[in-house]
Parts: structure tokens; C-alpha cells; sequence
């Protein structure tokens, strides 16, 4: 009996991407089940997108909706409640997928006996980037060997594929609260392997995406640390990665404030001796700094 894979697709104002990768998932190796897009747009800006695919006819099934109200998570929910399949498969509107990436991806979860596996995102940085930038590597995620349990601070979205039922025992799956600052995949993701979920790396399946020229600044980078140092604070506060009472904020305000010192600190010395290498210290800096105000319970929306 054939696997039936569900593509997830959240998308807002990206037509030209989500048409490639719709493309992309047209051209398959292993065909998906069926595709899901969900429209972040209240306009409904890529219903012709879909509409054109739907017209012309897939070797899936297209469903297409809207989620007016802006939210990540609600949008993410929406994706997982219309999916049909038994495996969850998450890309992003931006990124593209080889012909062999859904082969890859099932093949690994298989082998390894998984609930999940997540898989690279790699970068494709325009050749007009600074030379700091191009040096750095800031986009690049940490890879590791195939069949590798994750650890918890390599968990995020982008290219993963999830067992179904696994998912949606959850509640939500994704916390509304998140709403438009960064989070809401790594939290999910912790309360997957909280109910004892397998979730391997799956090296060989890779998927692509272009860094957008916007993103191409200090500024950028640092707003994105400082976004993911406040998503995990609330994570670790939360109660997700266990009990966080008076005394465990008390040494996580002492740990982020050193932490934070430190970082600047070595991002002073490094300056004179290359931008890129300052540059990954003051976004540590930064990502502490988020640390610091989640606890004061504030939050930045990262996607407003």
C-alpha cells in the first residue's frame, strides 16, 4: 500500500516563489498524496497560483485556503488540519525542492524506524552580498550524520516531514500565542519530542532558498538573534523544557546577563580583525538580549 504524504504549505505574498515550488512538487520522483496551501493573506493573493495548477491538473491533490487573520501558527494549523496524509511534509513558500526530496525524506524516516525527520535548508546568498556576509555563513544551519537524533538546539522548521497522527495529538499543533514572533516551530517541535517522538536528520534531502536581498544587513541579522533569543526564552520559561519557577529565572536572568556581557565584549576585540567575526558575536549579544526580555514578559513580532 502506497504512503500517502501531505505537503504543508503556509504562504503570504509570494506568488512567484510559491509557483515554483508548486512546480517543484509537480516534478516529483515520489508524488505527494496531496498539496496544501494556506493563504496568510485575507486578499487571497495566491489563489491564481494555485488556481493555474489546479486548472491544468497535478498528480495530487491542490487544496487551497485562506487564513485571514495574521498568524504564523493559525496558518500552520490550518495546513495540518486539511492534510489528509499520514505523514506531514513542511516547506516553506520560498524554498525549492529537488525531484528526489520526498523519496528522501520517506526512505530516511523508514530506515530509521522515525516519527520525523528534519533535513537541510541550505542558502543561496546573491553574489551582491558583502564580502562579510558571504565569509560569515550566517544563513547555514548546523548539519550532522544521517539517522542522528536531533538535538533540541537544532530543532526549527523549513524542511522536515512529521508522522500525522504524532502531530495532531498535539493541541494546536502550533501555539496561537506566538501569533507573528518567532517560535511557534520550535515549540511544537519540543512538545513532539516531549511525547517520546523519534526525530532524525535526514542529510541527503536538502531543499534550497534564495536570501532575500532585504535580509542581507547587520541590522537583519541581529533583529533575527534577538527574535530567536526571545522564542526560546519564552520556551524555557513556559514550561515546555520543564518547570521554570523563581529560582531557575533568577539563574537564567544571571546566565543570558553574562552571556551577554561576554559576547560584546569578545565582539569589541574582534572588530579591527574582521567584520563577520564581530558580526556572529554581537548577534549572540543580541540573541541573549531577547533571553533577557522575555522575561520581562515582552515580545517582538518579528513577522508584524
Amino acid at each position: 500500500m502506497a504512503v500517502k504524504i501531505s505537503v504543508c504549505i503556509p504562504t503570504h505574498r509570494r506568488e512567484e516563489q510559491l509557483r515554483a515550488l508548486l512546480q517543484d512538487l509537480v516534478d516529483q520522483e515520489l508524488p505527494p498524496f496531496d498539496v496544501v496551501v494556506v493563504d496568510n493573506n485575507a486578499a487571497g493573493s495566491a489563489r491564481g497560483v494555485v488556481g493555474e495548477f489546479q486548472g491544468r491538473g497535478c498528480p495530487f491533490l491542490l487544496t487551497y485556503a485562506v487564513q485571514p487573520e495574521r498568524s504564523i501558527p493559525l496558518t500552520r494549523n490550518m495546513t495540518v488540519h486539511l492534510a489528509q496524509g499520514e505523514w506531514l511534509a513542511f516547506v516553506d513558500d520560498d524554498e525549492r525542492a529537488p525531484r528526489d526530496w520526498l523519496r528522501r525524506l520517506l526512505d530516511c524516516v523508514l530506515a530509521h524506524s522515525a516519527d520525523g525527520v528534519l533535513a537541510p535548508v541550505e542558502p543561496r546568498v546573491p553574489p551582491s552580498a558583502p564580502a562579510w556576509i558571504r565569509r560569515g555563513r550566517f544563513y547555514d544551519w548546523p548539519r550532522i550524520a544521517t539517522g542522528t537524533a536531533v538535538p533540541r538546539k537544532n530543532l526549527r522548521y523549513g524542511n522536515l516531514m512529521l508522522r500525522g497522527a504524532a502531530v495532531r495529538a498535539l493541541p494546536g499543533p502550533f501555539d496561537p500565542s506566538f501569533a507573528l514572533s518567532a517560535g511557534e516551530d520550535v515549540d511544537m517541535l519540543v512538545r513532539f519530542t516531549n511525547q517520546g517522538a523519534k526525530l532524525v536528520w535526514c542529510d541527503e534531502a536538502p531543499v534550497w532558498e534564495p536570501v532575500d536581498p532585504r535580509r542581507l544587513s547587520l541590522h537583519w541579522l541581529l533583529m533575527r538573534g534577538y527574535s530567536g533569543g526571545q522564542a526560546f526564552g519564552w520556551i524555557r520559561t513556559s514550561g515546555t523544557l520543564g518547570k521554570a519557577g523563581l529560582p531557575v529565572r533568577a539563574a537564567l536572568l544571571v546566565q543570558w546577563t553574562a552571556q551577554l556581557l561576554v559576547a560584546a565584549l569578545v565582539a569589541a576585540v574582534l572588530w579591527p580583525f574582521g567584520r563577520h567575526r564581530a558580526a556572529a558575536w554581537l548577534i549572540t549579544a543580541w540573541a541573549n538580549a531577547g533571553k533577557l526580555t522575555s522575561l520581562l514578559g515582552r515580545r517582538y513580532s518579528a513577522y508584524a
